[in-house]
């Protein structure tokens, strides 16, 4: 199973989520083993922040990378979703301010961006990392975890005594083998409450947020006026930021992954978590794309 990268690069313009500032992201394609790597192009030096568990320093409603010398790259768990669904390996991604694009809240645009570069396949094996034995985060009631899998699926559940959400369910299982990430998880938006607002604004965060990139939820309805996508879509867009989190780690994962009221920073945690524990992981390859678990064959094929 080979790595992949673009075909060419491409561009699109959006809002930070949390800035409110117009910003312009081009992705570009890249050499095997490169990874992905952020560039600012909007600062003197360019810094490059290549992406690693290490570097989620912020994870107040998204998961932001800051180095050493304060370079931040921030809300990237969406865009980082999608190369996973796509299972790119490669890319720069240049962009103008200290923010991605938010986009419609999901990941679908970048999707959309994506296979619209088009997508091609390099002469280097794609490495994936094998979880061997369980890894686990505890926090009160909160937990994730992840388990050895011959495949990739994720498990997870969210806990809102809220109207909206009693609605709806709250646990979603989706086993990629069977299911496609396209269809059932990449269109699942982000989703805030109103009472959350102020508090997010007075703390620099929210400030590009509104009906066309987020679901928002008043004391008791969905406000947005075509409802939502899926029924359990709060849920499902929980899963579609936990497989970007996870990707943060540059590999795909073979394992399960399952959680209950897990987020960004406890995502990160259990990868920094995997990586420093002896014997819980090792890489793999396949020569021959056939002996992969079968959650990988389903990627779209490269045109």
């Amino acid at each position: 199973m080979l790595q992949r990268t673009l075909k060419q690069a491409i561009s699109a313009t959006g809002v930070g989520l949390h800035s409110g500032e117009r910003v312009k992201l081009t992705l570009h394609p890249a050499a095997p083993d490169t990874g992905i790597v952020f560039r600012r192009t909007d600062l003197p030096a360019q810094d490059e922040v290549a992406v690693r568990p290490a570097l989620v320093n912020d994870t107040r409603l998204s998961s932001t990378l800051v180095t050493e010398t304060g370079v931040r790259v921030g809300t990237i768990e969406h865009l980082m979703s999608a190369f996973a669904g796509l299972g790119i390996d490669n890319v720069i991604v240049d962009v103008t301010g200290a923010e991605m694009p938010i986009m419609d809240g999901s990941s679908a645009p970048f999707i959309f961006l994506l296979q619209t570069a088009g997508i091609e396949e390099q002469p280097a094996a794609k490495k994936f990392i094998r979880v061997r034995q369980t890894i686990e985060v505890i926090e009160g009631d909160k937990w994730v975890k992840l388990v050895p899998h011959d495949g990739f699926s994720v498990q997870l559940s969210i806990e809102f005594n809220h109207p909206a959400f009693n609605r709806a369910p709250q646990m979603v299982s989706v086993d990629f083998a069977s299911h496609s990430y396209i269809e059932e998880i990449s269109r699942a938006r982000t989703f805030g409450f109103m009472h959350e607002v102020e508090y997010m604004r007075s703390h620099g965060l929210g400030r590009g947020g509104n009906l066309n990139n987020a679901i928002v939820i008043d004391d008791e309805y969905v406000l947005n006026p075509e409802g939502l996508r899926f029924p359990d879509e709060f849920v499902r867009h929980k899963i579609l930021d936990a497989i970007g989190d996870l990707y943060i780690v540059g590999h795909p994962l073979i394992a399960a992954f399952s959680g209950h009221k897990s987020g960004h920073a406890m995502n990160n945690k259990l990868l920094r978590v995997m990586l420093e524990t002896p014997g819980a992981w090792e890489f793999v390859t396949f020569d021959n794309p056939e002996d992969a678990p079968g959650s990988f064959h389903p990627l779209p094929e490269v045109a």
